[in-house]
């Protein structure tokens, strides 16, 4: 019961649902809270099944790719610094004619905001360290997940708390702050690489 709930909290901190609701509020603040709610579903649920293969098979696709865990953390890295840019220098909307926007799908939120590198490697690393206890670590990622969903349902309440100039000012705040984790992702992968190298 111990290693089920010491695994439930390592799974659920790196997830770190907390850490990314001011995120993925930001990127979905055009859209209405119905909208929200499925995007954020769906994008969950893709997550879900990304660290399901790679708790099952990550060391075998990374191997069939030739991808060191290095690499992804370095290319997700890069795919948050430029999703992070756009965030702070956004294109003042009173000025250009507002498009409909489109609805985020698996990159960034899936990957590699739930489903990163932190994720991928723990779960290859738990698997390794269990070998025969693989349904035991999945039962254990399956209730972080949920816990994790949950927050991020109740998120389109927290969001209803800001109005539209206080949202800008945290959207160009949590692009700062992504941009740091961006380049923290990078310079580790980067630093990671050339030590086994």
């Amino acid at each position: 019961m111990d290693k089920y709930l010491s695994n439930i909290i390592l799974l659920f901190f790196i997830i770190d649902p907390l850490g990314n609701l001011p995120v993925i509020l930001s990127m979905l603040s055009s859209f209405e809270a119905k909208k929200k709610r499925l995007i954020i579903l769906r994008e969950m649920l893709i997550a879900l099944i990304l660290m399901i293969i790679f708790l099952f098979y990550g060391e075998k696709v990374l191997f069939i790719f030739n991808i060191k865990m290095e690499i992804i953390s370095i290319s997700g890295g890069i795919i948050l610094f430029l999703m992070s840019i756009k965030m702070i220098f956004k294109e003042n909307e009173n000025n250009v004619i507002k498009k409909e926007k489109k609805a985020p799908f698996i990159v960034p939120i899936a990957i590699p905001l739930l489903a990163g590198p932190g994720v991928f490697s723990t779960l290859i690393f738990l698997s390794d360290k269990n070998v025969n206890k693989s349904y035991e670590i999945l039962l254990s990622l399956i209730i972080a997940w949920t816990f994790s969903l949950i927050i991020f349902l109740f998120s389109t309440i927290i969001s209803n708390f800001f109005n539209e100039k206080r949202s800008n000012e945290i959207e160009r705040l949590m692009g700062l702050i992504l941009i740091m984790i961006s380049v923290q992702m990078i310079f580790e992968g980067v630093k990671n690489y050339f030590l086994i190298n």
